[in-house]
């Protein structure tokens, strides 16, 4: 099926169906040129049907039995199967001479039946409003006679601007254009989100707009282009027919960023053309005036006059629209209007992007550098302005674009602070690729230090960043050695970039007070979770280091959604996947599958290798427990392969959670060496509870006692509690007395329950150590809460083990499963929800209507519903 055709789809098919049983019939298809006609005709389920195709012809348009000859011509060799007189009147019809009318339209009329008898005929006709006079009668008079024939017969008709195929006695069915969410479906999924809802707007529907527009259609208009299609030379042809002072009118309307009559009439009349010079456009149904706006005939009218325009008349035109323009309007007519260097507009046009920027739109502020630059004579400034194009383009998620600019600063900047600006582009860029110059950026920062220390405390800050994170201390070491002497400075802002900077060094070489003492400091430096979107992640990363998921995840959730509404996509991978991160130390399982899968899919589509690599693990570890051990090694050796080492080490932390459910604490202690030799104690802090219960359970507590230490240590300097209970859980599995340690554990978990899993973990252990203390009844009330939350976290090898704990406290019960989606349908599911529509939840998703419905509907089946409205009443969406 045609994606947002199902309605007329239904109608065609109700059509062969009907004929197929002996009841035939014909219709008439009409709708303007690229509607999507011939798609219908050319996606037809004839289910084995005999086919005949034909056409009308334009240039065949006079001569009689033309466009009958094309469709019959394939089944001429049954002429003579036809009663003599109806035989002679097609092949009289289809030679020099003249032909009875009524005898040939009931000759093709026998001749479907005859056809038909075999199996059921579908004959098509395209284009029929270019049939010829003799052809359109002859088949419109066995169209109206087919009530009892297995034939169905079709024709495509182009209205307006064609010939009229008057159809008395056939039904019709009138194509307007596809909706939001069909029409959305079909332009390619990379498009600028302004240019994407300019060509919404302009194609209306139409599919052949739809597709045709993105091909010329850029943030600062069209770009010169001949036309590609039929239909496209076919408005050509009539524009050039009108009168000059009318192209100019209607170029000016095409050009104009806005409908508004006033405006363009204004402008068109400095170049010599009038109201009165609208009515040529309107005879020809071209343009016309409603309502003090300018309408065009046809989707695709607008680019055609726009591309096919001549370049003078084009740069007039813009002319004297910037003219009647504010500042920021102006500064696209103008760009548009000059082809030779120009300071004065490039600068209007810088204005106008910081202008665009602080709205949001990376996409459009990289457009504007990009011409600016164009136009700009002095060659250091242009390289700066393609510098801030590349920074634009990169926030905007477009990788490829930002390295060009990049690249095209070669041979053009020679200054040592400006070639620092280009490699720390170009260092950002290759962090999302999953690199880490750090080296590059530390000598870049040391260049410029003395001149530009705003600048250098950036570059240290990410140069110390990435070093600590591919585990190069010696670098981490350099880059606080130069960020030091920077934090002397005078400038709050270059202070506190410097103090961000030398934490990561204090994060390598301290312990649980200076590591935390740290990270609190580099999030007082970076300053409210406002502004750059990349810095905003980081901040959400500083709650993740300390161990607030519920900040990390209400920063992460606001930040995802701005970078989506604001086409931030450079950052939206690390948004997603410190967002999964997050809910999945939550307890919030399915939104994390959700935002895993969806991040996943997003951070490889932007080559956002780093991204990838976080979000890999989160799947991972939630299949870890899961206890799809299979699921979690094929996601971990993409990850461990690629990734940097916080990624190696969340890695080993899902492959430990796997081992422990699959009862293999052996195969974790071996690993202990892998944990150990992290780059610092601080990225190694979630795993040692994971060892500390392997070490005990396969008899070498000894190996348990540091990194127990370590994490008591560390949980008491972040002052969570969740992190507090986990210790007391690690000093029960050390202690002689170990009960005291388990009742503070589990108050504690349950006075700031943040992290459900470890919770019930916990439980677990301590209704385990109860039950061998034959203290079934107090074994019980831990093992069930314990049993309660697994269950809903679908922790499948965690259920067993407390299920098997209970019974042997003598209690059995069964829980039903629950339906179980996948993590796409969930996102889906819950969106919907909220009474969010299609077109909504695929521009948070980013993906099609279409693919959002296929995901809804296979839900909907899983679920046992119909509607949103039952989706809303579903107890926690049962999902």
């Amino acid at each position: 099926m045609i994606s947002g055709r199902a309605d007329e789809s239904a109608v065609i098919t109700g059509l062969l169906r009907a004929a197929r049983s002996g009841r035939g019939g014909a219709l008439v298809i009409r709708g303007e040129a690229g509607i999507g006609k011939s798609a219908l005709l050319h996606h037809l389920d004839d289910d084995g049907m005999r086919l005949l195709r034909g056409s009308g012809v334009e240039a065949e348009a006079e001569l009689p039995y033309a466009g009958l000859h094309l469709l019959l011509r394939t089944a001429a060799h049954r002429f003579d199967e036809l009663p003599a007189e109806q035989a002679d009147a097609l092949r009289t019809a289809f030679g020099p001479g003249g032909a009875d009318r009524f005898l040939v339209g009931l000759a093709v009329l026998t001749l479907f039946g005859l056809l038909a008898a075999e199996r059921p005929l579908l004959c098509v006709v395209d284009d029929a409003h270019w049939l010829d006079a003799a052809s359109a009668e002859a088949l419109l008079f066995a169209a109206r006679r087919l009530d009892t024939e297995p034939v169905a017969l079709l024709f495509a008709v182009r209205e307006p601007h064609a010939p009229e195929f008057p159809a008395p006695g056939v039904p019709d069915l009138r194509l307007d254009g596809l909706d939001d969410a069909a029409a959305d479906a079909l332009l390619p999924a990379d498009l600028l989100e302004d240019v994407r809802t300019r060509i919404l707007a302009e194609a209306r529907g139409n599919p052949l707009a739809l597709l045709e527009l993105p091909a010329i259609r850029t943030a600062l208009g069209y770009e010169p282009a001949p036309p590609r299609t039929p239909v496209q030379r076919m408005l050509a042809a009539r524009i050039a027919e009108l009168p000059p002072r009318t192209r100019t009118l209607l170029l000016v309307a095409a050009l104009a960023d806005t409908d508004g009559a006033a405006l363009v009439l204004d402008a068109a009349e400095s170049l010599g053309a009038s109201i009165e010079d609208l009515a040529p456009a309107e005879r020809a149904g071209l343009l016309h005036l409603v309502g003090g706006t300018f309408v065009f005939g046809h989707p695709l009218l607008r680019s055609t006059a726009c591309c096919g325009a001549e370049v003078p008349r084009r740069l007039e035109a813009h002319r004297a629209l910037a003219g009647r323009l504010d500042r920021g309007r102006r500064a696209w007519h103008l760009a548009a209007a000059t082809v030779q260097p120009d300071e004065e507009i490039a600068a209007e046009l810088e204005e106008s992007a910081a202008e665009v920027r602080r709205r949001g739109g990376y996409a459009a502020v990289a457009a504007l550098y990009e011409r600016a630059a164009a136009l700009t004579p002095d060659r250091r400034q242009r390289g700066r302005r393609l510098i801030a194009a590349a920074k634009a383009a990169a926030d905007a998620g477009r990788p490829e674009r930002a390295a060009g600019f990049v690249a095209d600063t070669a041979g053009i900047l020679t200054d040592p602070v400006d070639l620092a600006e280009a490699a720390g582009v170009d260092a950002l860029l290759a962090q999302d690729r999953g690199a880490q110059p750090y080296r590059a950026l530390i000598e870049e920062a040391a260049d410029v230090a003395a001149r530009a220390p705003e600048l250098a405390g950036h570059l240290l800050f990410r140069a110390a960043k990435n070093a600590w994170e591919s585990g190069d201390l010696a670098a981490v070491v350099d880059a606080a050695r130069i960020a030091d002497a920077l934090s002397r400075t005078n400038s709050d802002l270059v202070a506190a970039l410097a103090r961000a900077a030398t934490g990561f060094q204090r994060l390598t070489s301290g312990g649980a007070t200076d590591g935390v003492a740290a990270v609190r400091e580099m999030r007082s430096a970076l300053g409210p979770a406002t502004g750059p979107p990349r810095k905003r992640v980081m901040i959400v990363w500083s709650h993740v280091w300390l161990g607030d998921f519920r900040t990390a995840h209400n920063l992460a959730a606001a930040l995802a959604n701005s970078c989506r509404a604001e086409g931030a996509l450079g950052a939206l991978p690390d948004a997603v996947a410190v967002l999964a991160l997050a809910q999945m130390q939550l307890g919030m399982h399915d939104e994390a599958w959700a935002s895993g899968t969806e991040g996943l899919r997003l951070a490889q589509e932007l080559g956002h290798a780093s991204a990838a690599g976080v979000l890999t693990v989160v799947l991972a570890h939630l299949a870890a427990v899961e206890g799809d051990d299979e699921r979690c090694r094929s996601l971990l050796s993409d990850a461990r392969e690629h990734g940097v080492p916080p990624v190696a080490l969340r890695a080993t932390r899902a492959l430990n959670l796997a081992d422990l459910a699959a009862g293999r604490p052996d195969a974790v202690v071996a690993r202990a060496d892998d944990i150990a030799a992290g780059l610092t104690r601080m990225d190694a802090r979630n795993g040692l509870p994971d060892l500390v219960e392997a070490a005990v359970r396969t008899g070498r507590p000894e190996r348990a006692q540091e990194p127990c230490d370590w994490y008591v240590d560390w949980a008491t300097h972040i002052g969570r509690s969740w992190a507090a209970a986990i210790a007391q859980r690690c000093r029960a599995l050390l202690s002689e007395d170990p009960e005291p340690h388990y009742a503070a554990a589990v108050r504690l978990h349950r006075d700031g329950d943040d992290v459900p899993f470890e919770r019930a973990r916990t439980e677990l252990l301590y209704g385990e150590w109860l039950r061998r203390r034959h203290r079934r009844v107090d074994a019980r009330v831990q093992l069930r809460s314990a049993l309660e939350i697994f269950e809903r976290l679908k922790a499948r090898p965690w259920v067993e083990r407390a299920r098997e704990e209970l019974r042997a406290t003598g209690e059995s019960r069964v829980r039903a499963s629950q339906p179980r989606l996948t993590p796409q349908e969930r996102q889906v599911v819950r969106l919907a929800a909220t009474g969010l529509t299609n077109r909504d939840i695929g521009a948070q998703l980013f993906l099609s209507p279409r693919t959002v419905g296929y995901h809804l509907s296979n839900a909907y089946a899983k679920l046992g519903v119909t509607s949103r409205v039952e989706l809303a009443h579903l107890p926690d969406l049962a999902v």
